[in-house]
């Protein structure tokens, strides 16, 4: 491939991410200052003046500082337990740590109120136990949100902290000791500051999920609204104008709050990768200390595995035969039953898996092309490229679900607009443009890594490109394949946030029809969709897994 043809094919692929990334995001911020009789700042005058957009966009703001304090507060004491600590079966419990990570969002909220709700395990046994005549308390709130936050947040400072105790250089502890440093000053001087890139990281993924999260609010929130909420329900009551200034603020607060973050950690100068040996784990000083820091490990475990058991239980519950009961009186498999042999209840899992699979194969072909021309051709669009590749990560889910039904809802050749919303093809596309930043990201660093000797090596023996595409570049590109579409994929299975504001009855996603059981009172249905949805997204990871492992 000539330099001047693939300097024209990186241009090509800025149109195509423009016309699906930025354009959207661009037509929102016109829309919200442009009525029927032209340009206006009605909408944002009104945005302005309503408190309860105010309390919306405040209420958004803390509760992602506060699910990143808390998610912190759980995450990296976690971290340091498991890789620092030596006690029996700490490989193992590291592992069944991080499982939260393999709920989507909507079973994990369903998961919670099904354990923790004023009709769950615990709050029914607590009413039988003291012979209360009423639940105990009532999940709802920023309280209750910040709860589900926590537990399924803290999973990114685990996973990032651990990661970067395992590269800590032993020698520098040894040098601390050999200076007179006490535990606490390492600790302060030397450890943490090994962290703060990981914690830089798990902080700014914790706050943009958060700032982003939609289930949570929605099921537990009641009264209380955030952003994301606050969005769909304006929609809901027609009012499309504010919808889109309510859209370009939250938009503008994930945007600022990202430039923030990248401004609070510059560049990781105090990253400290390791190069020498890693320390040695520490060791309680007696067999009683070790073996009572094992059982607590064990129960700490088993109480963040509790909405999994949870879930699981519930989906053998038959409809009806739970009322005031602190334990369900029968279990049958006839929720599973049901969603198999009947096609309207198994219609949803159908979709979702062929919609994700879509979405992935997509989104997975664009980050090859993405990665061949930013990496290997280095075409001069290439700061371009990666930048949108990356915009759709910075912007919260309910944002693009407003973008793209805004553009894809009015046909208008002209203006490169067609009509997709009620069709099939406007969530796998949301999906599409969802997953771009995951297979991106992994795609690009994947080329970053594969050394170019080898496809040049390839050629000067007469390999074509299509052989050296399919014998050198996809081989060594396996494990960055593997770990992108593995991510993309759940993702897209599980999503809830874009997908309810999208969907129709024939194209319903699993998501919306665990949604739709707990309306109707199914629970036990609801749990079984929940059940077969974590099950296909740990299969997926370990699928994964194994693929990331073949040489």
């Amino acid at each position: 491939m000539t330099k001047r043809r693939a300097g024209w094919l990186g241009w090509l692929l800025v149109a195509v991410l423009v016309w699906l990334v930025a354009y959207p995001l661009a037509l929102v911020l016109v829309e919200g200052v442009r009525g029927s009789a032209g340009w206006t700042l009605d909408e944002v005058r009104r945005f302005a003046g309503r408190s309860t957009e105010w309390q919306a966009l405040w209420a958004t703001l803390w509760l992602s500082t506060a699910s990143v304090v808390l998610a912190g507060a759980i995450g990296v004491p976690l971290a340091f337990l498991f890789e620092r600590v030596d006690f029996p079966g700490r490989k193992l419990l590291g592992t069944l740590v991080a499982l939260p990570a393999v709920l989507p969002p909507l079973v994990g909220v369903v998961a919670f109120l099904f354990l923790y709700g004023e009709t769950g395990f615990i709050g029914r046994f607590v009413q039988y136990l003291f012979g209360l005549e009423n639940p105990p308390w009532r999940l709802a709130g920023p309280g209750a949100i910040l709860l589900v936050h926590a537990y399924s947040m803290y999973v990114y400072f685990y996973l990032f902290c651990r990661a970067a105790l395992s590269r800590l250089d032993g020698a520098m502890l040894e040098a601390a000791s050999a200076l007179g440093a006490g535990r606490w000053r390492t600790l302060v001087h030397v450890i943490l500051p090994h962290l703060r890139p990981a914690i830089a990281g798990a902080a700014l993924l914790t706050f943009m999920t958060s700032l982003a999260s939609f289930s949570a609010p929605y099921i537990f929130g009641g009264g209380y609204r955030v952003m994301t909420t606050q969005i769909v329900f304006t929609r809901l009551n027609g009012d499309d104008r504010l919808a889109m200034v309510e859209t370009a603020a939250l938009m503008l607060l994930a945007l600022a709050a990202m430039a923030l973050f990248r401004r609070a950690d510059p560049g990781g100068s105090l990253a400290g990768v390791g190069k020498g040996t890693a320390p040695s784990l520490a060791r309680a000083g007696s067999a009683r200390a070790r073996a009572g820091i094992a059982a607590a490990s064990w129960l700490l475990a088993v109480i963040l595995l509790l909405p999994h058991l949870t879930l699981l239980l519930v989906s053998f519950v038959p409809v009806g035969t739970w009322t005031t009961e602190p334990w369900p009186p029968e279990f049958s498999p006839g929720n599973y039953a049901a969603l198999f042999a009947e096609p309207e209840r198994f219609r949803p899992l159908v979709n979702s898996l062929w919609m994700a699979s879509v979405a992935t194969a997509a989104a997975v072909g664009i980050a090859l092309a993405a990665g061949s021309l930013v990496v290997r051709r280095r075409v001069s669009a290439r700061r371009l490229i990666e930048g949108l590749l990356g915009l759709p990560w910075a912007v919260p889910g309910t944002v693009f679900a407003i973008a793209l039904a805004a553009l894809f809802s009015v046909y208008s050749p002209l203006t490169l607009r067609t009509v997709l919303v009620g069709t099939v093809w406007i969530l796998p596309l949301a999906y599409l443009i969802r997953n771009l930043p995951i297979t991106g990201r992994s795609v690009l660093a994947g080329f970053r890594q594969l050394d170019p000797a080898l496809e040049e090596a390839a050629a000067s023996l007469g390999a074509g490109r299509m052989r050296t595409l399919r014998r050198i570049v996809l081989p060594g590109l396996a494990p960055a394949l593997v770990a992108g579409a593995t991510l993309a994929f759940v993702t897209s299975l599980g999503d809830f946030v874009t997908s309810i504001m999208l969907y129709t009855y024939d194209t319903r996603p699993i998501s919306l029809e665990i949604l739709g059981s707990l309306r109707q009172g199914d629970m036990g249905v609801a749990a079984a969709y929940g059940v077969l949805l974590m099950i296909a997204s740990a299969m997926v990871f370990a699928l994964g897994s194994r693929g990331e492992a073949r040489p």
